[in-house]
C-alpha cells in the first residue's frame, strides 16, 4: 500500500512543453507513471511523447480524466495554474515551481482548503511511491520499495538520506517532499496522519530544517497520536540567526526556529534524532529490530 499516489494515479502535466516540464515528463514516463495528458496554452492538439496536449485543464479533464496534476509553470503563472486545476476536479496538485509570492500562496492555500483539494509544495521535489508512480523530479534510481515512509522539507537531503536507507536495506513506502517555502499546502502533520493510517508503513523518517515551527507541531502530534517509530534529522544546526539558509522558509526568527529547539521537541516526544544522514538507518535498525 502507499499514500497519495500509486499505479492507478492518472497524471496531468501543466507546463508539459517547457524545458523542465518536458524533461521530467520523459523521466516520469520512463519510471512507469501513468501520464494521461498535458496542458500548454496555445499548443492544444499536439502531443509530447504520445501524450495529448490541451489548451486548458478543463479540456484535459473532460477527455482524459486525470486525478492528479504536477505543475511546472513559471511563478508568474503558477497561481492561475493551481486555481485552474482545483476548479476542474483535480484532487491532488503537486507544485514544483519555486518563487511564488507568499501573499499569493496564502490565498491559494485558503481556497484549496475550502475546495478540499490537497496541495504538495510549492518549491518541492514531489512524491514517489517506489515501483509504482513518481509525480516529481527526484532521482528515481535511489528509491526501493519497502515499509519506511519519508517526509521532508529538503529535496537534496531527501535524496541523501533515502540513498542511505536503500543501501542499508530499508525500502520506502512513499516519499513526500512537502517543500521549503514559508507557505505550503501540506505540512508534516498532514503527511504523518496519512502514514499513521497506512498499514504497510512501519516507520517514518522525518527530515526537517531550521525556520518556523512545523517540526515542533509534528513532534506534538507524534507524542499524542502517532503509533509508529520515527527517526528525525534536522538540517541547519550551525546556521546563524536572522539569515536565510537555502529555502525561503529556512530562517531563524527568535528561538523557536532553531535546530536546537526542534531537536528538543522531537526528543521530548520520544523521537530519535540523527546527527548525520548516515545515522538515520542505524537508528531505524535499533527501533525495528
Amino acid at each position: 500500500m502507499a499514500i497519495l499516489i500509486n499505479k492507478g494515479t492518472r497524471v496531468l502535466v501543466q507546463g508539459i512543453t517547457g524545458r523542465d516540464g518536458s524533461f521530467h515528463t520523459r523521466l516520469m514516463l520512463e519510471y512507469g507513471t501513468n501520464i494521461v495528458s498535458g496542458v500548454t496554452p496555445g499548443k492544444g492538439g499536439s502531443d509530447y511523447l504520445g501524450i495529448p496536449i490541451f489548451d486548458t485543464v478543463k479540456e484535459a479533464v473532460k477527455k482524459t480524466s486525470p486525478n492528479t496534476s504536477i505543475i511546472f509553470v513559471p511563478p508568474q503563472f503558477a497561481v492561475d495554474a493551481i486555481y485552474e486545476a482545483a476548479d476542474n476536479d483535480i484532487s491532488l496538485i503537486v507544485v514544483i515551481t519555486e518563487g511564488i509570492p507568499i501573499h499569493d500562496m496564502i490565498k491559494v492555500k485558503n481556497y484549496l482548503d475550502i475546495k478540499g483539494v490537497r496541495l504538495i509544495g510549492p518549491n518541492c521535489p514531489g512524491i514517489i511511491t517506489p515501483n509504482e508512480c513518481k509525480v516529481g523530479i527526484m532521482p528515481s534510481h535511489i528509491f526501493r520499495k519497502g515499509k519506511v515512509g519519508v517526509v521532508s522539507r529538503s529535496g537534496t537531503l531527501t535524496y541523501e538520506i533515502v540513498n542511505q536507507l536503500t543501501i542499508n536495506g530499508f525500502g520506502q513506502s512513499t516519499a513526500v517532499g512537502i517543500g521549503g517555502d514559508p507557505v505550503i499546502g501540506s505540512k508534516f502533520v498532514d503527511i504523518l496522519k496519512l502514514f499513521n493510517e497506512d498499514d504497510e508503513t512501519e516507520a517514518v523518517v522525518l527530515i526537517g530544517e531550521i525556520g518556523g515551527t512545523d517540526e515542533q507541531d509534528a513532534a506534538e502530534y507524534i507524542k499524542k497520536e502517532f503509533k509508529k517509530p520515527v527517526v528525525a534529522f534536522i538540517a541547519g544546526r550551525t546556521a546563524p540567526p536572522e539569515r536565510r539558509m537555502g529555502h525561503a522558509g529556512a530562517i531563524i526568527a527568535g528561538s523557536e526556529g532553531t535546530a536546537k529547539e526542534k531537536i528538543k521537541a522531537f526528543e521530548s516526544a520520544g523521537v530519535k534524532v540523527a546527527s548525520l544522514p548516515e545515522e538515520v538507518p542505524k537508528l531505524l535498525s535499533k527501533l525495528l529490530n
